[in-house]
């Protein structure tokens, strides 16, 4: 009998039966000191992501809601349910971690119904907003449960450590997409080589805010990374990022060239701006005015990159 007591107090810390309970029959134990007992819980308690892409929108998620429980509910059961910020804050204190409050989530469903007869029911919530929001920053929302009730209004506990459905909500890269490339490459001494119509290219995620693609011009033995910094320009009345973009040797990874600081191309195809190396965030256009190193001469790209 002490071991059965012992079992119970182990319930209640939440430590073994929470994730037993999930069981129709976890042995003796259960059957004698716990028959009967019910406890509301969030079903999957640990860390959850949903990566969001940065696009307006609703995004819609759902989470298991279970009744903790041997025998099964014989009336229906109200689980309230509330976005939490405080879950956000332990969850940061007993993890080391750092994640923000998404700022826009909503419950669709804050009074949950589980039904007699019945342990389990999902609940549903949304966030929206990501294309807003910086893509390196770490954000979480979680969603608690708050009270249970039967339908006679009988209160049921909330198990402590699974009240709570943390989800965390990493944004993709902003800029990883296709883009139709137009422009053209410069060997010094020959005839500008036009790259081809219809280009597509296909942009990397390799950090939140560093793309790579492969090639340079009309050629494809090297890619180009591309960081977007947080430095401005404002081309054409519009306020524009500046770019680090680096060809490198995608057998080795090693930079092969560097970006020009002023415009550098063929006279006949100067554009009308000559602003070089910068993202355009209204129109999703990279223009990008680059060189890599050869002994003949080094070789010159100019692109115009236009988000599909």
């Amino acid at each position: 009998m002490k071991n059965k007591i012992s079992l119970t107090l182990s319930f209640l810390a939440g430590i073994f039966l929470l994730n037993s309970c999930l069981k129709d029959n976890i042995g003796e134990y259960w059957k004698d000191d716990l028959a009967g007992k019910q406890y509301a819980t969030i079903a999957v308690a640990t860390l959850q992501s949903l990566a969001l892409k940065p696009v307006a929108g609703e995004v819609p998620f759902t989470f298991l809601v279970n009744i903790a429980t041997d025998a099964l509910p014989t009336e229906d059961i109200t689980v309230n349910l509330a976005v939490d910020q405080a879950a956000i804050a332990a969850y940061n204190k007993a993890s080391g971690k750092s994640f923000s409050s998404f700022p826009t989530v909503a419950l669709v469903t804050p009074a949950l119904v589980i039904k007699a007869g019945t342990r389990n029911g999902y609940a549903s919530a949304k966030v929206w907003g990501a294309e807003t929001l910086d893509a390196c920053a770490t954000f979480m929302t979680a969603i608690s449960i708050t009270s249970c009730k039967t339908a006679s209004g009988v209160d049921i506990p909330v198990a402590g450590n699974m009240k709570s459905y943390l989800l965390a909500l990493p944004i993709s890269n902003p800029y990883a997409a296709d883009y139709a490339v137009t422009g053209y490459r410069i060997r010094p001494g020959n005839a500008t080589e036009p790259i081809s119509a219809g280009q597509i290219e296909t942009f990397k995620t390799l950090t939140c805010k560093t793309v790579q693609k492969n090639g340079f011009g009309n050629y494809f033995s090297y890619d180009v990374t591309i960081e977007v910094t947080s430095a401005t320009v404002v081309v054409g009345g519009t306020t524009c990022f500046k770019v680090i973009a680096t060809p490198i040797d995608p057998s080795t990874g090693s930079s092969v060239g560097g970006m020009f600081t002023v415009w550098t191309g063929d006279a006949t195809l100067k554009p009308a701006d000559l602003t070089i190396n910068y993202y355009n965030p209204v129109k999703k256009i990279f223009v990008l005015n680059c060189y890599y190193n050869s002994s003949a001469g080094n070789r010159i790209m100019y692109e115009v990159c236009t988000r599909m």
